[in-house]
């Protein structure tokens, strides 16, 4: 029997990001009993910035957002001892009123093979979706593979944004994009910039798939780049430039993202952002350290546990006091406008009634 090229497309999708394959049910056994020591304190804030931003991995254009800086701990073993050794996480949100815009900064020597993206650096982004997922076990649905569906683990759902680089040219944009989207699921046949859903480690499917079966209403709506600073580039990179720069140089990664603040999702895939509102989110990074490949449980993460991600209105926060400049600068300048109309009138009415004086004394020289 034929089949059609959707069908054969998605069955080709369901083979390629099977969660057995995006990381395998024994690569995700913890060796021993969870703990965690996180600051439920955390906060991160989005502002409100319209305009300034552009997705294409460079980011002077951040220069002026503040971050937040997160020790990267391993993500099955959050111990201090253990911690990613090449630098900090910086972590930046802000939003225009329609879009989020997310920017993630590490340290890191470039390493980059093309069509091997455990041998690229790697980072992904996961938010609560249901009020019952846990940010431990990506959402906690304790069913199996076989056994979980939207029903069984319902409440349990997070969204993730997973970025592989080895196809992903650096400075190009990847994720949402019109052909994978037509066919309906959250992947990107061109860069690995996928979005994803899951209830579990062992549970996970691109949008639009899942053990229930496929539905073509999903979408992509996640968009993004990346870059390294050790990389020269003055017209734009292509696939034969590859690998871009000499592998080893000591310099930093950037990864920039955006997405919708709200989305056409109907199916529980996806993550909401309301402004005045928070969501739970975490971010994580794969590195091929020493050379090796990474496996999909072997990352690091900015928290063992969620951190609040809250969307500031247009006028708090920091920008109150911009606005408040703003606004005495007007004053003043609205203020300083008028005394100098008022000093002109006065000065013309003066004048006025000197001349009226005049003429008022004036006597024609036939009355003399």
């Amino acid at each position: 029997m034929l089949l059609r090229p959707q069908s054969l497309l998605l069955l080709i999708a369901a083979v390629l990001f099977d969660p057995a394959r995006i990381g395998r049910v024994k690569s995700h056994q913890e060796s021993g009993p969870w703990h965690c020591d996180s600051d439920a304190g955390i906060r991160i804030q989005s502002v409100f910035r319209p305009g300034i931003i552009t997705v294409d991995g460079k980011v002077e254009d951040w220069k002026d957002v503040s971050g937040s800086d997160f020790a990267l701990l391993p993500a099955l073993d959050p111990d201090a001892d253990k911690a990613y050794n090449a630098g900090k996480m910086t972590l930046k949100v802000v939003h225009d009123g329609n879009e989020a815009f997310f920017m993630l900064q590490i340290d890191g020597n470039y390493a980059y093979t093309q069509g091997d993206s455990t041998k690229c650096a790697s980072v992904a982004l996961m938010l609560q979706i249901g009020e019952n997922a846990t940010y431990h076990r990506m959402g906690g649905c304790e069913e199996e593979q076989n056994t979980c569906t939207n029903k069984t683990c319902l409440g349990h759902e997070v969204d993730i944004m997973h970025f592989s680089l080895g196809n992903a040219i650096p400075g190009r944009l990847y994720g949402r994009n019109s052909i994978d989207n037509r066919q309906g699921y959250g992947g990107d046949r061109f860069g690995n910039l996928n979005d994803v859903y899951a209830w579990n480690p062992h549970c996970r499917y691109l949008d639009g798939l899942g053990p229930s079966g496929n539905d073509t209403t999903a979408q992509n709506d996640w968009q993004g780049s990346w870059w390294h600073s050790s990389l020269t580039d003055h017209s734009g990179f292509i696939k034969e430039n590859s690998p871009y720069a000499s592998e080893g140089q000591k310099g930093t990664y950037y990864f920039e993202f955006s997405r919708p603040l709200r989305t056409k999702d109907s199916l529980q895939q996806d993550a909401q952002f309301t402004i005045g509102k928070s969501n739970k989110v975490s971010a994580a990074f794969w590195y091929p350290e020493e050379g090796k490949s990474w496996h999909g449980s072997a990352h690091y993460s900015i928290s063992c546990d969620w951190i609040l991600l809250d969307f500031v209105p247009a006028g708090s926060s920091e920008l109150s006091s911009i606005a408040q400049s703003s606004s005495w600068n007007f004053a003043t300048s609205l203020s300083l406008f008028f005394s100098v109309v008022a000093l002109c009138l006065s000065m013309i009415i003066g004048h006025r009634l000197s001349t009226m004086s005049r003429t008022a004394n004036f006597i024609p020289m036939e009355n003399l």
